[in-house]
């Protein structure tokens, strides 16, 4: 999908205006419905009891985290068994009906206040440039990434009827994939490109960008989280090489953590840890709940320590540093960049040693639990002299203090015109921007 073809969605300010006022009604419904029904004491007491229960799956499921044994089994029985009690006290109340109605009345109207706030401009997404023509690619495939997406889509085929060179890791000796692009662009390419894994991207990605010469996603890895903020295709990964023959060109940031690139975000603290661990690429599920007793525990803390531009964060057990942030309702960084090119990293440190905390963060507790910013630097640093680090999915060992850097608009990325996941972030919900979008559109506008 083009950027023309997205801005066409967008609606105009009249439609927007009733998105506005829509979610506003929805909203009054949902809160009146259940007024009406159980009436105001009735009400409260429901909504006590509601949060009860959730209190409950909260604690419980942060001692389920953090023990072994037989409280760590009496956790997890705690975390399900509100659910079915709930269910049975609402239908011997007669309000099950009224919760269910509500809840589907409230997510309405949270999907129209994100409709009527959905940014307008097509600033919104990266502006697009004009690819010039390339005459020698090169492409690094790895067979292995991605379950073997290189060979089930038969990309070297595909590349190499387009004019690609392509160079396969999979021989039984590791490669070094920098010195193999630097060797690629001193014999005359004049494009990058990497089907593979996203730290395989990242380094690549480093040498596109000090050798001035655009980078081809091929999204051939597991994640692809790179490719996802690109927009590409991650079910059909020869979909990106559409960009040989018909591409665009964004220039986004690059990120960089003691020297090296990274193009997605670079963990500290309790993700890093357990990537650490030799059995986590087998089983994910089991080595994380094996590992992270030992990592949260007994209001155990990491030592991180964050300075974040004059802002400085300490005890931290869980750093994120991403090239350019994540939507800010996305507290784990899992989801989606809008944009990679405003020159800023995203921050986001957790904290949750007990259980208040655990609770504070559900409330987004910014103060306590939850930080999240933006930079131009930030510097990570612990007790320890060397710390793991988590850079595009691959685990390191950094010496401490580790610094983290963005160079804006230095990664000349090739895409195809057509992209499929070409998206815009949902914006963050703000009821008052609502209410002035619905009743005062001047002033909102």
């Amino acid at each position: 999908m083009s950027q023309a073809s997205v801005a066409a969605e967008v609606a105009p300010p009249a439609t927007r205006r009733w998105w506005a006022r829509a979610a506003m009604a929805l909203a009054v419904v949902a809160i009146l419905l259940p007024v009406a029904a159980a009436g105001i004491l009735g009400l409260l007491g429901l909504l006590l009891i509601c949060v009860g229960c959730v209190v409950v799956i909260v604690v419980a499921l942060y001692w389920f985290l953090i023990s072994r044994g037989v409280v760590r089994a009496v956790a997890g029985v705690l975390a399900v068994a509100p659910v079915p009690l709930l269910v049975v006290f609402l239908i011997r109340e007669r309000q099950l009906w009224v919760v269910i109605v509500a809840a589907l009345l409230a997510a309405a109207a949270v999907g129209c206040g994100r409709r009527a706030l959905r940014p307008s401009r097509i600033d919104s997404l990266m502006p697009e440039h004009p690819a010039p023509e390339v005459n020698r690619p090169f492409i690094i495939m790895n067979p292995r990434s991605g379950g073997g997406k290189v060979v089930r889509f038969d990309l070297q085929r595909a590349a190499e009827a387009l004019g690609a060179e392509v160079a396969l890791l999979d021989g039984p000796v590791e490669i070094d994939v920098v010195q193999l692009a630097r060797d690629a662009v001193a014999r005359g390419a004049d494009l990058l490109g990497v089907a593979g894994g996203d730290g395989t991207q990242a380094l690549v990605a480093g040498v596109a960008a000090e050798s001035d010469v655009p980078f081809l996603v091929v999204s051939a890895g597991t994640r692809n989280h790179f490719a996802l903020d690109l927009g590409l295709d991650r079910q059909n990964p020869a979909r990106c090489l559409d960009a040989l023959r018909d591409g665009v060109e964004f220039r986004v940031d690059l990120g960089h953590i003691n020297g090296r690139p990274f193009v997605n975000n670079a963990s500290f603290g309790i993700y890093a840890e357990v990537v650490q661990s030799p059995q986590y690429r087998d089983d994910k599920t089991r080595t994380v709940l094996r590992m992270l007793p030992d990592l949260l525990g007994n209001g155990s803390t990491s030592g991180l320590r964050a300075a974040i531009g004059d802002d400085e964060v300490s005890g931290a057990q869980a750093i994120l540093v991403s090239n350019g942030p994540y939507a800010t309702n996305d507290v784990a960084g899992l989801g989606r960049r809008t944009r990679i090119d405003e020159g800023r990293l995203g921050v986001v440190t957790i904290s949750v040693s007990d259980t208040r905390q655990a609770v504070g963060l559900l409330r987004r507790t910014h103060d306590r639990g939850l930080v999240q910013r933006t930079a131009t630097e930030v510097t990570v640093d612990a007790a320890a002299e060397v710390v793991p680090v988590g850079v595009d999915g691959e685990s390191l060992q950094l010496t401490t203090p580790v610094r983290c850097t963005i160079t804006p608009g230095a990664l000349r990325v090739r895409v195809p015109r057509d992209r499929p996941e070409t998206r815009i972030a949902p914006p963050q919900l703000d009821w008052l921007q609502l209410w002035y979008l619905a009743w005062l559109p001047r002033r909102a506008a």
